[in-house]
């Protein structure tokens, strides 16, 4: 994955690809780690410590070890703590004082891809510059020199309680004078990461507790089960009555609920309702909620409703993360189910997001449901095109012209967006209005005017 400059190995999240294939080679792995062993050793003489943690994916035992290899050799000392959701792996990297943590996974994507993503050590992702220096440092050969002497080299060790500093952690972030002793949660963890602390900390808290996605072997993560996939979750929900179904992806950074009556809950829904639960508890920060380009128009004029803003940033939850930090923003998140509460965490941490949704019910004595109920999603049509080259939109005239009309058309109820994904040779337009059959009329009709603009297919 690249973000279309030479040499490039990270894309907007991390190193990501098939493993075993350039760039998730134990090679390329074995390199990150002197790296970022190089970039994130801090001064001084102490003991320098990076943390690696990790999903279930089979291939993920081959780049752990390769990445401690790496950091070893540079002298520094690696703190494996196994599969542990991405969100953990921020909080832990911090609370633990080390110098950087490596998380290995490949989010949502099927088994048979794995990525590298690092935190620094205040549990923040990489800034754009510093992934360009560690691409610089693994291009030019620089690495070479700097290698620890024999008697400098690091060690690796594995811990056990880091799963325990977790679920502590979590049930901190729920109000102390509250448990969810009487709710029925069914719990899907996507075969992934949160195999084990999401029901360890949901049961600790006194929910009745049933669990989906909890048998991971290697090889069936996101397997028909987890955020992407929440059919089973809803259909468990109403067999069984329960109050909330709560889906998280293999790393947990992203959440998809269910309320008690089967119907899905995004996150675009979710930011609606916690900005204005923060909002009436004056706790939200800046007077606006952060989200990305691609969350709906309903979100939007949900906010305003609150007399709030909308702040807007580029899709990936580090970018929306760096918007927050920018304004001052403690509400933040993606449509797709990455929620930032940055009072408590620095990245999406999709345990964190249904604990803090299970709050709002139990503060308010009111089922899910009825709380998102007033919730308006704008028709939202997303067409996307395989293109030769990613030329500027801003230099295709004819492209620019059609979007002018077509927003004209809609009158102020609705927006265009078009946009080149980050990791592949795709664009995306989406088209949002009040009317679907136009909308999806808009955006085939831009879709075709990119295609022959642009040489694309599909």
């Amino acid at each position: 994955m690249s973000k279309d400059r030479p040499g490039a190995l990270f894309g907007t999240d991390g190193v990501r690809g098939t493993a075993n294939v350039y760039p998730m080679t134990v090679e390329v792995a074995l390199k990150l780690g002197q790296a970022v062993a190089h970039v994130f050793r801090r001064e001084g003489d102490g003991l320098h410590r990076f943390l690696i943690g990790k999903d279930t994916r089979l291939s993920g035992y081959m780049f752990e070890d390769a990445l401690a290899a790496g950091i070893c050799s540079m002298g520094g000392h690696v703190i494996q703590v196994g599969p542990m959701p991405t969100p953990a792996m921020a909080f832990l990297t911090r609370d633990m004082r080390c110098d950087a943590g490596a998380m290995i996974t490949a989010s949502h994507n099927p088994y048979q891809d794995n990525g590298i993503k690092f935190f620094a050590h205040d549990g923040f992702k990489l800034p754009d510059a510093v992934e360009t220096r560690i691409e610089d440092l693994i291009s030019n050969g620089e690495l070479e020199n700097v290698c620890a002497s024999p008697d400098a080299i690091g060690r690796a060790k594995r811990i056990d309680d880091a799963e325990g500093r977790y679920v502590v952690f979590l049930k901190k972030c729920f109000p102390f004078d509250r448990d969810l002793e009487g709710l029925r949660v069914v719990l899907d963890c996507a075969n992934g990461a949160a195999y084990k602390v999401g029901p360890i900390m949901l049961q600790e808290l006194g929910a009745e507790l049933f669990t989906l996605g909890v048998d991971p072997n290697g090889t069936n993560i996101n397997d028909e089960v987890g955020s992407l996939n929440p059919d089973r979750l809803s259909r468990k929900v109403r067999e069984l009555r329960a109050d909330i179904g709560i889906a998280v992806d293999g790393d947990a950074d992203r959440v998809v609920l269910v309320d008690e009556k089967g119907a899905l809950v995004d996150g675009d829904a979710l930011l609606a309702l916690f900005a204005r639960d923060f909002f009436e508890r004056d706790k939200l920060r800046g007077g606006a909620v952060v989200a990305t380009v691609l969350s709906n128009l309903g979100l939007e004029k949900a906010v305003e409703k609150l007399g709030l803003e909308l702040v807007r940033a580029q899709v990936g939850d580090r970018y929306v993360v760096e918007a927050m930090r920018e304004g001052g923003y403690n509400i933040g998140g993606e449509q797709s189910g990455h929620i930032v509460f940055l009072d408590h965490n620095t990245t999406g941490d999709g345990l964190l997001t249904g604990l803090q949704a299970l709050a709002v019910m139990c503060k308010q004595g009111k089922p899910l449901s009825e709380l998102v109920g007033d919730f308006e999603r704008f028709p939202q049509v997303m067409v996307n095109i395989g293109v030769a080259e990613k030329t500027p939109i801003e230099d295709l005239p004819t492209v620019c012209e059609r979007i002018g009309q077509v927003e004209r058309e809609l009158r102020g109820s609705g927006r265009v967006l078009i946009r080149y994904s980050g990791t592949e040779k795709k664009a995306r337009v989406m088209v949002e209005g009040e009317d679907e059959s136009q909308v999806a009329q808009y955006a085939n009709d831009l879709a075709d005017l990119l295609r022959r603009a642009v040489g694309g297919k599909g």
